[in-house]
């Protein structure tokens, strides 16, 4: 049986990863900062699924946090914190813990699983749209998803043969943030003249994952808007 692993799993695409995976038969592991919650939203998709506690942004807990997940087929890491920090009110303290979760946090996850990987296991981690759009005070987030790219590109020479992509999703219209905004401005901006769906991201993290010849890529599901 195939195991995928989504980092993150208790969120709004994330969950969509996770009951994907487990509706094709996948064993699926989701993630949260709180057991409980992990295992709430497991307990609400499958039988197939289970929770996990993990915690990005205390790296040094990750291996043993992982301690008891075997094989792994597919390990998606979508985990972020909210990053959103002008330089004129300047928090250090989120700043810092952005970093931590989506560089070092990322990073531990796939050493500590690296060994448990199968022959043909595949790694998606998750950037954003604002590493090619930064907006007013997206410094850190920005940042941090253009370190993505760097991080993928890395991690293809030290885990290899195994691949890693990156996906960098744009405003995604119907998840929990976005669905209740109404006329978002990237709207009129985007050739196909409405925002991405989590159904259209999940599809794209599949995508990656299965397809054997994508290694150390970047893959934007924006609709187009970087071209506009």
């Amino acid at each position: 049986m195939t195991t995928s692993i989504i980092v993150g799993g208790s969120g709004a695409l994330g969950r969509v990863l996770a009951q994907r995976f487990a509706e094709r038969g996948d064993s699926v592991i989701v993630t949260s900062r709180a057991r409980e919650r992990a295992d709430t939203v497991a307990a609400e998709i499958a039988d197939s699924v289970r929770g996990l506690a993990i915690d990005l942004s205390r790296p040094e807990t990750i291996d043993g946090a992982l301690a008891d997940v075997r094989d792994v087929d597919n390990l998606v890491i979508t985990g972020v914190s909210e990053g959103f920090n002008t330089l004129a009110d300047f928090d250090i303290a989120k700043a810092v813990e952005a970093v931590t979760i989506k560089l070092v946090g990322y990073t531990e996850t796939v050493r500590v699983l690296r060994d448990r990987f199968t022959p043909e296991a595949s790694v998606v981690l998750f950037g954003g749209l604002a590493k090619e759009r930064p907006y007013p005070g997206s410094t850190i987030v920005t940042a941090i998803n253009s370190a993505v790219t760097g991080l993928v590109k890395t991690l293809a020479l030290e885990i290899a043969p195994h691949r890693v992509n990156a996906l960098h999703p744009g405003v995604v219209g119907d998840s929990p943030r976005w669905r209740d905004v109404p006329d978002h401005p990237h709207v009129p901006r985007t050739p196909i003249g409405r925002l991405v769906t989590m159904e259209e991201v999940a599809d794209a993290t599949d995508f990656l994952l299965r397809n054997t010849g994508v290694n150390a890529q970047d893959l934007f599901v924006d609709g187009g808007l970087r071209v506009t």
